[in-house]
C-alpha cells in the first residue's frame, strides 16, 4: 500500500512530510493563499520575496504566455516587511507546516534586518533571494558576484538562529562557483533555479511586449536547466539542494532528486495544473515508487551520481 512508503525528507533542520514545497512568488502573498496550500498537501510554503519598503512592482504588462511557459517581470512587489508581521503570524495560527521567509535587499544590512523581522514573526527558514533576474539593483546583480553571495549568507547566519538558504540563478557563468560561496559564508542549503532571463517581442508593433522589455522565463522548458544546475551543485557542495524549475509531474520531480535535490518547490503545477496539486504529487510519486521497488524518498536523492551507465561493445 501507498502508505508505506516514506516520501519525508530533511533540509538542515526542517523535517518534510513529502519533498513537495510551495514556491516564492506564487499563491503565497497573504495568509488566506497560503493556509489553503499548507492544507491541500504541501510539506512547507515559502513566501513571496519581502523587502524592506513596501514596492509597486512594473507597470503593466507584466507577465506573457509562450511556448512551454510564460516570462514575467513583476519587479518584486511587495508591502514591505513590516506589513508582512499580520500575514506570517495569521499562517503560524493555522498551520504547523513551515514556513520558509523570502527576502531581497541591495545589500548585507537589508537581507540582515529583513532576516531577523522574519525570525521574529516566527518563520522556520529564510531563503535569500539572490537570482531575481529583472529587479534592478536587487537579485541577480548581487547573485551573479560570488564574494557578494558570501558576505550575505556570512553576515544574514550570524544575526538569526534559524536556517538560511540561498536561492541562485542559472544566469551566471559558473553557478557552481556562487554555491560554493553561499556555502563558505554558511548557508544551511542551495534553491536551484530562479527563472531565466527572457524576452518576446510584439512584432506587429515592433516593441517588446513586457513593459520592462526583460522578465524571467519560467515553466516546462527550463527544467532541464534545473536539472543541470542541481546535478552539477549536488556533485561539487554538501549542503542540501532544493530544486525547482518546470515541475508538473511527480516524475518531474524524481528526475530533481535523482539529479541530487532533497525536496522540490513547486510553482509550475500550481499555475498549469491544480492549486491543489500537493497531495496529488505525493500521491503520484509513492505510486511511481511502489512501481519501480523503492520504499524511501533518500534512495532517489542524487540516483544519478551513484549509478554507472554500461558500456555495450
Amino acid at each position: 500500500m501507498n502508505r508505506l512508503i516514506d516520501t519525508s525528507t530533511k533540509i538542515s533542520s526542517l523535517i518534510l512530510k513529502n519533498p513537495f514545497i510551495l514556491a516564492s512568488g506564487i499563491m503565497d502573498e497573504d495568509a488566506g493563499s497560503m493556509i489553503r496550500i499548507a492544507k491541500n498537501g504541501a510539506a512547507a510554503i515559502v513566501t513571496k520575496s519581502i523587502g524592506v519598503k513596501p514596492r509597486e512592482g512594473y507597470a503593466n504588462p507584466t507577465i506573457v504566455e509562450v511556448d512551454c511557459g510564460i516570462i514575467n517581470s513583476m519587479g518584486l512587489p511587495n508591502p514591505g516587511i513590516d506589513a508582512y508581521m499580520e500575514e506570517i503570524e495569521s499562517i503560524k495560527k493555522k498551520t504547523s507546516v513551515p514556513i520558509i521567509g523570502s527576502i531581497f535587499g541591495k545589500d548585507e544590512k537589508e537581507f540582515c534586518l529583513l532576516a531577523k523581522k522574519m525570525e521574529t514573526y516566527g518563520v522556520d527558514a529564510i531563503e535569500l533571494n539572490l537570482s531575481c533576474p529583472h529587479a534592478k539593483g536587487y537579485g541577480l546583480e548581487i547573485g551573479s558576484n560570488p564574494k557578494k553571495v558570501e558576505n550575505i549568507a556570512s553576515k544574514v547566519k550570524s544575526s538569526v538562529n534559524i536556517p538560511i538558504f540561498a536561492k541562485l540563478s542559472p544566469n551566471v557563468t559558473d553557478i557552481v562557483e556562487i554555491a560554493k560561496s553561499a556555502k563558505k559564508g554558511g548557508a544551511d542549503a542551495i534553491t536551484a533555479i530562479n527563472s531565466v532571463k527572457a524576452m518576446k517581442i510584439d512584432i506587429e508593433i515592433g516593441l517588446p511586449v513586457l513593459s520592462n522589455k526583460i522578465g524571467g522565463y519560467s515553466g516546462k522548458a527550463i527544467k532541464p536547466i534545473g536539472i543541470r544546475c542541481v546535478y552539477e551543485i549536488s556533485k561539487n557542495v554538501d549542503i542540501p539542494v532544493i530544486g525547482v524549475g518546470g515541475i508538473l509531474t511527480a516524475e518531474d520531480a524524481i528526475e530533481y532528486l535523482m539529479a541530487g535535490a532533497s525536496a522540490v518547490q513547486i510553482g509550475s503545477a500550481v499555475y498549469y495544473r491544480d492549486v491543489n496539486i500537493f497531495d496529488k504529487l505525493d500521491n503520484e510519486l509513492k505510486g511511481w515508487m511502489k512501481k519501480y521497488g523503492y520504499k524511501k524518498l533518500s534512495e532517489l536523492i542524487g540516483l544519478a551520481h551513484k549509478k554507472q551507465r554500461k558500456v555495450i561493445i
